[in-house]
């Protein structure tokens, strides 16, 4: 039986690291121009990737597991970032984000810690002494006074 998020090894292989590929996620041909780097190693739909690689580009790895954007952050020369966790094994990778990659889950995943903090928002209402339903203008407002 096959692990839930692994890919045959077989089907993978390419001699070409920058050729086009289908999507294991969503099944759509992704083309490797338009990536805007020289390692083409995402869907630029669904963000998603394989676990293939030790270094970009080398397909050293031998797990092939389906790798989901998780998060991205800003490198030190402003450059985004995708971070992937594979499915099958948990390995983090970080990854440059393309030039054609999907903008709205690009800021769904720049925005998710800030929807779904890991604490209740009342929690934090407490502490900076706002009520749930006041605008943060008002309670600034009042401090002054």
């Amino acid at each position: 039986m096959k692990s839930p998020g692994k890919i045959k090894r077989a089907a993978l292989a390419r001699d070409d690291h920058n050729e086009a590929f289908r999507c294991a996620v969503c099944g759509r041909e992704v083309d490797a121009q338009g990536a805007g780097t020289r390692h083409r190693n995402h869907c630029p739909h669904r963000l998603s990737s394989l676990h293939l690689d030790d270094t970009p580009g080398d397909r050293a790895e031998n797990c092939g597991g389906v790798m989901d954007a998780v998060g991205v952050w800003v490198r030190q020369d402003g450059e985004w970032a995708l971070l992937h966790r594979c499915r099958a094994c948990g390995a983090f990778h970080s990854n440059r984000v393309a030039a054609d990659d999907n903008p709205a889950l690009l800021l769904q995943l720049a925005a998710k810690p800030l929807a779904e903090p890991p604490f209740p928002l009342s929690r934090l209402c407490e502490m900076i002494g706002v009520e749930p339903s006041e605008p943060l203008e008002r309670s600034k407002q009042n401090e002054s006074k």
